[in-house]
């Protein structure tokens, strides 16, 4: 065989097998790191492990102790309250901006540029900021306090029964921004042509978004549906820096609880049960939303 033919079938080998090659290592560490760590997650909730692994398996009985516990069942309601208003005000707050942003406004580069800064912040920089800003000794209560209104009272952050709501606002306030550019994506893909048609039918801007333009950018709903659902169910740092999951456990979630049981209480087959369980919740998210992408039609 010639040099020549010899460089030709080189290339030819490296021109197929170069992508394998580069992409092999990251598939093997997620194949270990990921999956096989989610595989060892599952069958350590079947086992009698405590504070170490224990791998004599007992069936369901760490499950039904994580069922028969009270404090999972304070963590799931404060997970449907958080989940709740954290999707809701997200979704509502990021759709209002971006409608406004749609209307062409002078200084829009800056403006969404604002908008989307927080979420360039990590919800541990969050937490801990509002934590500051909610914080009855020096934040929003001393000021307005200082301002000459001594019985102004705010004081969610210590309020067992109120904490919760403050995770609320910390996380609606970083992630409307992320929000807001999915729908300002999904308002300027939909043809002016139509716009226009609407308009000479004498269809108002109310009318031309609610009947015409949201119905279109529908597609957008579900996606920030299913991302905002996905972080909430696994907010853990956001909940740590500005809670700690209390006063008590007030504010604990499935993920502070797993958190809690496995490295505090030592319980690490309880704490491997609530993640598999937040694992199945998200997974029941995730399924509905793969499955309407494989069935879209393409173009």
């Amino acid at each position: 065989m010639s040099d020549k033919s010899r460089r030709i079938a080189f290339d030819r080998f490296f021109e197929r097998w170069l992508p394998q090659m580069v992409v092999s290592p990251m598939f093997a560490a997620s194949l270990v790191f990921v999956y096989g760590f989610i595989a060892w997650t599952i069958y350590i909730s079947f086992t009698k492990s405590g504070v170490m692994p224990n791998y004599t398996l007992i069936g369901l009985a760490q499950y039904e102790r994580l069922w028969s516990t009270p404090r999972w069942y304070v963590a799931l309601e404060n997970l449907f309250i958080f989940t709740s208003m954290f999707i809701v005000g997200c979704m509502l707050i990021g759709l209002i901006l971006a409608i406004l942003l749609d209307q062409r406004i002078r200084a829009e580069g800056v403006i969404r540029t604002i908008y989307l800064y927080p979420m360039a912040l990590s919800f541990i920089v969050t937490g801990t900021a509002w934590k500051w800003i909610l914080n009855p000794t020096l934040g929003i209560e001393k000021i307005i306090q200082g301002w000459g209104f001594p019985n102004f009272n705010f004081d969610w952050l210590v309020d067992p029964k109120m904490a919760i709501y403050t995770v609320v606002i910390a996380g609606v306030w970083q992630s409307s921004g992320y929000v807001m550019a999915l729908f300002l994506a999904g308002l300027r893909s939909v043809d002016d042509e139509i716009i226009k048609a609407a308009a000479i039918d004498g269809a108002g801007p109310f009318r031309t978004y609610w009947n015409i333009i949201l119905p279109i950018v529908r597609p957008v709903f579900f996606s920030s549906f299913v991302i905002l659902s996905h972080l909430a169910i696994k907010s853990f740092d956001l909940v740590m820096a500005l809670t700690g999951g209390g006063p008590g456990y007030a504010t604990d979630m499935p993920a502070t609880f797993m958190y809690s049981f496995a490295f505090q209480r030592s319980e690490l087959g309880t704490a491997a049960a609530s993640a598999v369980m937040m694992l199945v919740t998200v997974t029941a998210i995730f399924i509905p939303y793969l499955y309407s992408e494989l069935r879209r039609p393409t173009k």
